[in-house]
């Protein structure tokens, strides 16, 4: 199988600076094409989940998703320990700039095991699958008081091959003005890094959080997968 260059290859001062303006970059292949599509065929596994979503039934938008299981399949638990040192810097910047108190330790599992002594225990690695017609709503995955502030999601498909359309929302409002929208296409075993809640922007009193949430666009055709990791656990 051919290996992907990984998250030590993404420039994190440009992927920071990204993150400053718009809220989201794009990272660098995660997934081979080989593991994508061992990805995708999990989904019909039931056993590995621990939950379905029907998106249409609970109003969140049109298509499915799981959340899997613990022990998570290959590579799911490698790729949040490898993010995980890259992504932090970052949301101690952010939280220093808005003048709070980052609660996260330099190591992934402290922090889960933080988020488990506050009641939030179960999973959140997502597998999600759109077809033809399916969107996802515009949301902000918190899950419990405990939240870290970045999240990644990685493409399962070639756009413009496997799908039309489908592509990653952002919407962010700014203090005292209108909200702004950000669209993204993601390349097939590419990451794309963005703000789980809300990211600090500068104004003339200094630093401000400004809410973000994240959506999909409506699939026009094809079937859409992707992987999303949340680096805290769900209450």
């Amino acid at each position: 199988m051919s290996a992907a260059p990984g998250p030590d290859a993404a420039d994190w001062d440009a992927v920071a600076a990204e993150l400053d303006a718009v809220g989201g970059a794009l990272l660098p292949r995660l997934l081979s094409d080989e593991r994508t599509v061992e990805l995708r065929r999990l989904y019909p596994r039931d056993a590995l989940f621990r939950s379905t979503i029907d998106m249409e039934r609970y109003r969140f938008g049109a298509g499915e998703y799981k959340y899997f299981a613990r022990p998570y399949p290959e590579p799911i638990d490698e790729l949040k320990h490898a993010l995980y040192p890259h992504l932090l810097p970052i949301a101690r910047r952010w939280w220093e700039r808005l003048g709070r108190e980052a609660p996260w330790p330099d190591d992934l599992d402290e922090w889960l095991a933080m988020c488990h002594e506050a009641g939030q225990r179960k999973s959140t690695a997502i597998l999600l699958k759109y077809g033809a017609g399916d969107w996802n709503a515009l949301h902000r995955d918190l899950y419990g008081d405990l939240v870290f502030p970045l999240q990644v999601v990685i493409a399962l498909n070639d756009p413009g091959v496997d799908h039309e359309g489908g592509e990653f929302l952002l919407v962010e409002q700014r203090p005292r003005a209108q909200s702004r929208g950000t669209s993204f296409t993601l390349p097939r075993g590419h990451g794309f890094v963005f703000t789980t809640r809300d990211r600090p922007v500068r104004s003339a009193r200094g630093w401000s959080a400004a809410p973000v949430r994240h959506g999909v666009s409506t699939v026009r055709s094809g079937e859409r997968h992707t992987l999303a990791l949340v680096f805290h656990d769900a209450a």
